[in-house]
């Protein structure tokens, strides 16, 4: 009989010495995902980015100001004027109500922090939360060294950092942490078959969902990868407990979030979840059967269990069928449908094909947001198969479909990061581990030299290899682990016995085959560390000049230094001091959110794009010549239309680059505006060669009205060529006020003119300001009566 080994005195000074580095390592990480994404503030001023944050920030503002109950009430008039919105009931509440529970923390402690400097900050903390979760899941399925690599690419990959900096308040802030810490927490119950974890799972996939739509990836990978478990042969007791209080606890906190609904119960998105806990139940009532019958007995009962459950699977898919059938998007919503069919929105949902980040990316960009990281997930994938277990499955997974969606919408390259981040840490890892064991072992041999004696060298080699000794008993106890709480038949604990006794000499046969020359290993080891030197150059550069321009404070260098563009805030500025509190302003969608939290002032559409009709009528008034777009705004009861124009300092995001799709938009609404009518043969052009159509749209005009003035040509600096129409007029309206640099231009509608029966008299000449006008005191006829 073997004596047992006694732990050396120095082993739990090691362990515990080796907790306290990992924690300070962890804590270090933290810190780096939080400084990385501070150069927005650093290089320009602390200010809310993009659009949709706008809109969140208003409504933390709201909240904080009001309290939880009036924000559930909240009716919107400012917004989708005359239809409005309620806000409570058509929002993702997560991110409002951890920002508005953050700085009620912070003034409780007398910390008397701002709304917006809390919502600023909200993402760069949040990033440091998604490491750690990294950190915790990767080192479930991979171990310390590995979840340590993992967290610090995470907290540097470019993808996540243009999302998550500094004034980046949009719901991926918090999603992206919400999303890894519960599939950090479902293979945790994986691995563990406790039913903590398995609650604590259902808790963390409910502020997913309040969180982010994007929870519809969780609902649909977990139950892919419990199929793939079942179908492959490694159902456990552990897979039902991390997959059925999921499904259910998760389905019925889903349905109390007022934007989610009976949705988590109705839509195809959430089918699936449903049929594979059909499923499992199925297996788990065989697998108990098998273990209490005799064979003979089991037999007949498995004939009956599977009939019974066959024809519950068949009724359950005849139901979800007529259900689905019965929607005219066969149950999927618009995006969803986009991503199964990514030809779906140029289709039929110009609106959805019309956002730029929801378009295909390019493989350029793969190599901006993930760099390095495209070449160590294959290697990341192959560790991942030695050996394979539930845990590492399910990452492969998460990496095949997340690079499935980031091809088809360049959005969703930020669900690829954590995957790629996952992989290539444990790429690294496993690489590093082969590499230094290599170097450590070819160095004992060198030291021992020819001056060792034969006894020395029999009593240094046992020393030598100990540490590959220690690496096999580890994997072998992970082995053991992963089976603790498994309670199989006899059958099933003996074949389990005989896969556990044979992980650790196979384990140790490839353990002894991974021991490289020492000069081939010191260079590999260079070459990694030169690799992830340039990686973290190329998140630094991407972090600091890429990701943190804010879109509302534009800046260009040129030979006589920077330049900074100011034009948005100047003409929300405008609006908010020179209109009256109840004008309306008409813009496309996208400034939407901005003029409502910027200039205070009410809104036809906005980047929530609920109403497709009220957009495409927008489009259509864009797209119609003077008259006809006066007559569409003046019924909308609009005072005010706002263009973006970027023709004159080289701004390409401008109204006339978006126009084709304001056509095409409002054309699906209104046939009478006709995409051909605006192209001469299939081009679209602005210069001299346009249609008649086109040199006489209202959005046109409104851009151009006046720009010959800048340079006596009319030159066209995003286009590259001389405008067609230089010099016309406008009837029915008035320049009120131009930006700075030409960016921003405001239009305010002529009133329309008096008729009389008989002779018309002149009404007698008015002076009419271009700046500061306001409502006068006269009535105005109800459009809508």
């Amino acid at each position: 009989m073997v004596a047992p080994v006694e732990p050396k005195p120095g082993g739990t000074l090691r362990n515990a010495f080796g907790g306290v580095l990992g924690f300070f390592i962890l804590l270090l990480i933290g810190v780096l995902a939080f400084s990385i994404r501070l150069f927005s503030v650093i290089k320009y001023e602390s200010v809310i980015h993009e659009f949709d944050p706008y809109f969140n920030y208003r409504v933390t503002q709201f909240l904080s100001k009001n309290g939880i109950y009036e924000f559930w009430n909240w009716f919107d008039d400012r917004t989708w004027y005359p239809l409005g919105r309620v806000i409570g009931g058509t929002v993702y509440p997560g991110l409002t109500l951890t920002a508005g529970t953050m700085w009620w923390i912070l003034n409780s402690l007398n910390i008397p922090l701002s709304v917006e400097t809390v919502c600023v900050f909200t993402a760069p903390v949040f990033s440091a939360f998604a490491a750690w979760a990294t950190y915790f899941l990767t080192k479930e399925v991979k171990g310390i060294g590995s979840g340590l690599t993992a967290a610090t690419l995470l907290a540097l990959v470019p993808s996540y950092i243009s999302r998550s900096v500094a004034g980046s308040y949009d719901n991926e802030a918090v999603a992206i942490f919400a999303l890894i810490f519960t599939f950090f927490l479902y293979i945790k119950t994986l691995n563990t078959g406790s039913l903590f974890y398995a609650t604590l799972n259902a808790l963390s996939y409910f502020y997913m969902v309040c969180s982010w739509g994007g929870y519809t990836f969780i609902i649909n990978l977990i139950p892919m990868h419990a199929l793939l478990c079942i179908v492959t042969g490694r159902y456990s007791s552990r897979l039902y407990i991390a997959y059925a209080p999921l499904v259910v606890l998760g389905t019925l906190l889903a349905a109390l979030v007022p934007v989610v609904g009976f949705n988590a119960v109705m839509t195809s998105e959430h089918f699936a979840s449903f049929l594979v806990f059909i499923i499992i139940h199925v297996v788990a009532f065989v697998y108990f059967i098998k273990g209490i019958l005799s064979p003979k007995m089991f037999k007949v009962a498995i004939t009956l269990v599977l009939t019974v459950g066959i024809a519950v699977c068949i009724a359950v898919i005849a139901i979800l069928v007529a259900l689905v059938a019965s929607s005219p998007t066969k149950g999927w919503s618009g995006r969803s449908l986009s991503l199964l069919d990514p030809t779906y929105a140029s289709k039929y949902i110009p609106i959805i094909a019309s956002v730029s980040e929801h378009q295909p990316p390019t493989w350029p960009s793969y190599f901006m947001d993930i760099n390095i990281l495209a070449f160590l997930v294959p290697a990341g994938i192959i560790a991942c198969f030695l050996p394979l277990s539930d845990a590492s499955s399910f990452v492969v997974l998460y990496l095949v479909t997340s690079v499935y969606f980031s091809g088809v919408m360049v959005r969703l390259m930020l669900v690829l990061a954590p995957a790629a981040c996952i992989l290539s840490g444990i790429a690294l890892s496993e690489a590093f581990d082969v590499l230094t064991r290599s170097v450590k072992l070819q160095l004992v041999k060198l030291l021992e030299g020819p001056l060792s004696n034969a006894g020395d060298t029999k009593d240094e080699n046992p020393t030598a290899q100990n540490d590959v000794l220690k690496a096999d008993k580890q994997v072998a106890a992970n082995n053991k682990t992963e089976d603790v709480k498994e309670r199989p038949s006899k059958k099933n604990r003996k074949k389990d016995k005989e896969n556990t006794e044979k992980a650790p000499v196979k384990s140790h046969n490839e353990k002894r085959l991974l021991v490289l020359p020492l000069e081939a290993s010191a260079i590999a080891i260079i070459l990694l560390v030169v690799l992830g030197s340039l990686y973290v150059i190329h998140c630094v550069w991407a972090a600091a000049e890429a990701y943190s321009a804010p879109s509302i404070v534009l800046t260009s260098r040129s030979h006589d230094g920077l330049h900074v563009f100011d034009d948005f805030r100047e003409a929300y500025a405008w609006l908010r001091h020179n209109t009256e509190v109840d004008d309306k302003v008409a813009s496309w969608w996208d400034y939407g959110y901005q003029t409502t939290a910027m200039a205070n002032r009410t809104v036809i559409v906005d980047n929530n794009t609920w109403n497709n009709t009220h957009i495409a009528t927008v489009g259509t008034a864009m797209s119609s010549p003077e008259k006809a777009a006066w007559e569409i705004f003046n019924s909308l009861d609009v005072k005010y239309v706002l263009v973006v124009f970027g023709g004159l300092v080289g701004y390409p995001s401008d109204d006339i680059n978006k126009f084709l799709w304001m056509v095409r938009i409002g054309g699906g609404v209104f046939p009478h505006i006709k995409e051909p009518d605006y192209l001469r043969d299939g081009q679209y052009r602005i210069d001299a060669q346009a249609t008649p159509t086109m040199l006489n749209c209202l959005m046109y005009k409104l851009s151009y009205y006046r720009f010959v003035e800048t340079d006596g040509k009319g030159f066209d600096r995003v286009r590259r060529t001389e405008i067609g129409k230089k010099h016309f007029k406008l009837s029915h309206f008035e320049e009120v006020f131009t930006t700075h640099h030409w960016m921003v231009r405001i239009y305010k509608l002529k009133p329309p003119k008096n008729r009389m029966k008989g002779k018309t008299k002149k009404p007698k000449p008015t002076s009419k300001p271009l700046s500061g006008a306001r409502r006068d005191g006269s009535t105005k006829k109800n459009p809508w009566q």
